[in-house]
C-alpha cells in the first residue's frame, strides 16, 4: 500500500534556499491536496539576515510518481489573506552589510558574522539589530513605501498615515499574522508612510510557486533574471551561467497566478518539491516598484503528474477573464461565423484551438520573451516565429516582473496540445469540447 497522502499540510519553511539537498515534507498522491500556510515574502526576509535567500518560502513537498522528465499540473484552489496590515516600497541596499548580494549573503557590519541572527529593538528602519554585537544589521532600506491596512473582507487596503503605521509596527508580528514557524522579522516594524490615504483593490496570487531547481538556488534567485546576480557570485551560492538551466522558474511574480489557474511545472528531481510562497495581496504587470504587498496567507493546491511532458519551465493556464482578449477560446457563434467565412474560399476545415501560457524569464525583458517563445517552440514542436504569429494574431506577451518575467499566451491547435500532453490539462481548465 502506499505511504502517500491524500493531503499534505505544510507550515515549515526553507531558510531561503532550494534544490536537491533540502529534505521533502510528503509524499502526497498524484490527485491529493496541499494546504500551506505561507510566510509573507519579499521584505520581511529582506531584513532577516538568517534567511539566505530573499524570500521564506515552504518546505518543498514529493509527489508521489513524479520523476525527472515529468511535469506536475498545480490547481491553485484559493488563496486566502491571512494577514491585517503589511509594508513594503522600494529597496535601497546598504554598502557593507552583505557579501555580493543583500538577498543572500548578509553580513554584519560591525562583528562580520555571517547570516546573523536577529532581534527588533523598537520600531522604525533602525530596529533591526545583530544578536550578538547589537549593531544595526538590516541590508536594505525602504526609499519610498507604505504601510498598507485590509478590510475585514479581503476587498480593499488602504495607506496609513504615521500616527497608523506606529500603531501598526508596535505590534508587526500580529497584524501581520507572521505564521509560527517563520523566522522573519516583520516589515510592519518599519513603520513606513510615505504615501498615506491611497485606496488599492485586493487581488491576490502566488508570486512563488513551482517545483524544486536541480542545483541549490536562493528562492528569489530561481528565476533567469534574478539568477543573474548568482554568475560569478562571491558568496558560495556562487554559479555560472551554465548553471542556470538548472533552475525550475519558480520565482514568478505574475499576477495571473492566482486561484482558479492552473501551473504546469517541470521536474527536475526525483518527486518534483513543489514548494510555495511569497503570496501578494495585489500587484500591477510588471511589479514596477520592485515589490509589492507581501502577505500571509493560506493556499490550497491540488497537484497532478503529467508524465513524459518534459518542460523546462512553467505553462500557465490563467483563469479565461485573465486571458488576452485575443486568446479566449473561440465561441461556438464566432466559430459558426468562421466558417461560414471559409466557405465563401472554399475552405471546409478550420483549427480547434485553445489557450496556451508559456512563461519565460532572462536577463531583461526582451531574453525573458525569447525564452518563453522558444519554450513555446519547443513544448509544441514548432518554430519560433510560427509562435510571433499566433501571439500576434491569437494572443499576447505580457510582463510578470520587471526586469524579466513574461509571458507569451496564444490559442494553440489542439492537435499539438495532444501531441504535447497537455491536452487533458487544458480541457479541464477551460471546459473545452
Amino acid at each position: 500500500m502506499s505511504e502517500a497522502k491524500r493531503t499534505i499540510i505544510v507550515n515549515e519553511f526553507t531558510n531561503g534556499i532550494l534544490g536537491p539537498e533540502v529534505a521533502m515534507l510528503g509524499p502526497v498522491q498524484s490527485g491529493g491536496t496541499i494546504i500551506a500556510n505561507t510566510a509573507p515574502g519579499c521584505w520581511g526576509p529582506m531584513i532577516s539576515p538568517c534567511i539566505r535567500g530573499g524570500h521564506e518560502v515552504t518546505k518543498p513537498v514529493l509527489v508521489e510518481g513524479a520523476e525527472i522528465g515529468d511535469a506536475i499540473a498545480i490547481e491553485i484552489r484559493s488563496v486566502e489573506v491571512n494577514s491585517l496590515v503589511t509594508a513594503s516600497g522600494n529597496d535601497e541596499s546598504i554598502d557593507g552589510r552583505f557579501v555580493g548580494d543583500p538577498f543572500v549573503a548578509v553580513k554584519c557590519p560591525v562583528c562580520g558574522e555571517l547570516y546573523p541572527e536577529t532581534r527588533l529593538e523598537g520600531i522604525g528602519q533602525n530596529a533591526v539589530k545583530c544578536a550578538k554585537c547589537g549593531a544595526d544589521v538590516a541590508p536594505f532600506r525602504v526609499s519610498n513605501g507604505y504601510t498598507m491596512a485590509f478590510d475585514s473582507q479581503h476587498d480593499i487596503g488602504v495607506t496609513l498615515d504615521a500616527p497608523a503605521a506606529e500603531k501598526a509596527a508596535l505590534d508587526a508580528h500580529n497584524y501581520m499574522q507572521i505564521p509560527d514557524n517563520s523566522k522573519q522579522n516583520p516589515i510592519a516594524a518599519f513603520a513606513i508612510s510615505d504615501m498615506p490615504g491611497l485606496i488599492s483593490r485586493m487581488r491576490p496570487f502566488v508570486g512563488q510557486l513551482g517545483t524544486t531547481p536541480s542545483q541549490n538556488f536562493p528562492d528569489s534567485h530561481n528565476a533567469g533574471d534574478f539568477g543573474q546576480f548568482l554568475v560569478g557570485a562571491p558568496h558560495e551560492y556562487g554559479k555560472t551561467a551554465e548553471d542556470l538551466a538548472a533552475r525550475t522558474d519558480g520565482h514568478l511574480d505574475i499576477n495571473r497566478v492566482r486561484a482558479g489557474a492552473t501551473l504546469i511545472c517541470p521536474v527536475k528531481i526525483p518527486g518534483g518539491g513543489v514548494y510555495i510562497g511569497d503570496v501578494h495581496a495585489m500587484q500591477g504587470d510588471g511589479e514596477i516598484a520592485g515589490h509589492t504587498c507581501d502577505v500571509a496567507a493560506t493556499v490550497v493546491l491540488r497537484v497532478h503528474v503529467i508524465k513524459g511532458l518534459k518542460l523546462d519551465g512553467p505553462v500557465l493556464l490563467p483563469v479565461t477573464e485573465d486571458l488576452p482578449y485575443l486568446a479566449r477560446p473561440i465561441t461556438p457563434c464566432e466559430r459558426k461565423a468562421a466558417l461560414a467565412l471559409a466557405a465563401k474560399w472554399g475552405m471546409e476545415k478550420l483549427e480547434e484551438t485553445a489557450p496556451i501560457s508559456f512563461i519565460g524569464s532572462g536577463a531583461t525583458l526582451n531574453d525573458a520573451i525569447a525564452c518563453a517563445l522558444q519554450r513555446g517552440a519547443d513544448v509544441l514542436g514548432i518554430t519560433v516565429e510560427e509562435v510571433k504569429n499566433r501571439c500576434t494574431v491569437n494572443g499576447a506577451l505580457e510582463i510578470g516582473r520587471a526586469p524579466g518575467t513574461a509571458t507569451a499566451t496564444f490559442l494553440a491547435p489542439v492537435e499539438l496540445l495532444k501531441k504535447a500532453g497537455l491536452w487533458e490539462a487544458v480541457q479541464a481548465q477551460y471546459g473545452l469540447f
